[in-house]
């Protein structure tokens, strides 16, 4: 049996009909074929209940790091977070197999690598860190995920600060930073300060505003190799335009009204289905 291609998914958030489609034009082959996720599978969208079943289904050909919808779903289930209507997570939340899908999204990580040279993180790769950094503090945040007493950590997940990364940072500040950066991270200063103010593309940030504020892949990186790359999604705004080879944005808006996109890793090409 020919070895199949590996496929990673921009933002699903919950379009059941365009994963479906997304996968459909790459004849994705379920028993050969895998399919690694950048997160946010619900939310938004018309139907997260049969994305998570689907997803589920797929067994250990399927993968996925965590996003912030991910992350909010958990709350929401522990009571910490209430849906908001536009999440269109009901269905969900009424399903009778909706525990062992809670358990199932939990053993998912903030961060995987998909190479040696390549990381896949929701938000993307903080500027302080390596991708062996990367990994290490996802392992931090997962160890509590997975854990019995995850919900405890949820209360304490949301919040702005801090918003500068230290080795020294411990506890909740600790993990919520690393929650921020890999999960809602788009704008970051030059000094490594995160802002949650900006949504927008790139160039609707005028730099007035603020003369240190760039996208997070804009900022210098001393430990991120020339030939290392960071597999992301999050930012639907920039529609995946990111102007270097590095840096692999795969949320393209598709719950927008844009497109879903797929990377096949064995050839480097795109592939995308319109909304």
């Amino acid at each position: 049996m020919s070895k199949g291609n590996t496929y990673v998914i921009g933002d699903i958030q919950g379009c059941y009909d365009g994963l479906r489609r997304a996968l459909d034009k790459v004849e994705f082959d379920e028993t050969n074929d895998k399919l690694l996720a950048v997160g946010d599978l619900v939310a938004r969208g018309e139907d997260s209940l049969n994305t998570l079943r689907f997803l589920k289904s797929l067994g250990s050909q399927f993968s996925s790091v965590l996003g912030n919808h991910d992350l909010h779903l958990l709350a929401v289930v522990n009571d910490i977070r209430k849906a908001k209507k536009s999440d269109k997570l009901t269905p969900l939340l009424n399903a009778s197999d909706l525990t062992e899908l809670i358990y199932w999204l939990r053993q998912f990580p903030l961060a995987m690598k998909l190479d040696e040279q390549s990381v896949m993180v929701h938000a993307g790769l903080y500027p302080k860190w390596s991708i062996d950094k990367c990994i290490s503090l996802s392992d931090e945040v997962s160890n509590i995920l997975k854990s019995d007493d995850y919900a405890t950590f949820l209360s304490s997940m949301y919040g702005n600060t801090p918003d500068n990364w230290s080795d020294n940072l411990e506890g909740d500040e600790r993990l919520r930073f690393i929650v921020n950066a890999c999960t809602r991270m788009r704008f970051v200063h030059t000094d490594g300060t995160l802002d949650f103010e900006n949504k927008s593309h790139p160039g609707a940030v005028s730099h007035s505003t603020s003369s240190t504020l760039r996208p997070w892949f804009e900022v210098e990186n001393k430990k991120l190799g020339d030939d290392q790359r960071v597999v992301f999604g999050h930012w639907a705004a920039l529609s995946g335009e990111t102007n270097s080879s590095r840096f692999i944005g795969l949320d393209t808006g598709y719950v927008w009204g844009q497109s879903m996109t797929l990377l096949n890793l064995n050839t480097s090409s795109l592939v995308s289905v319109s909304a």
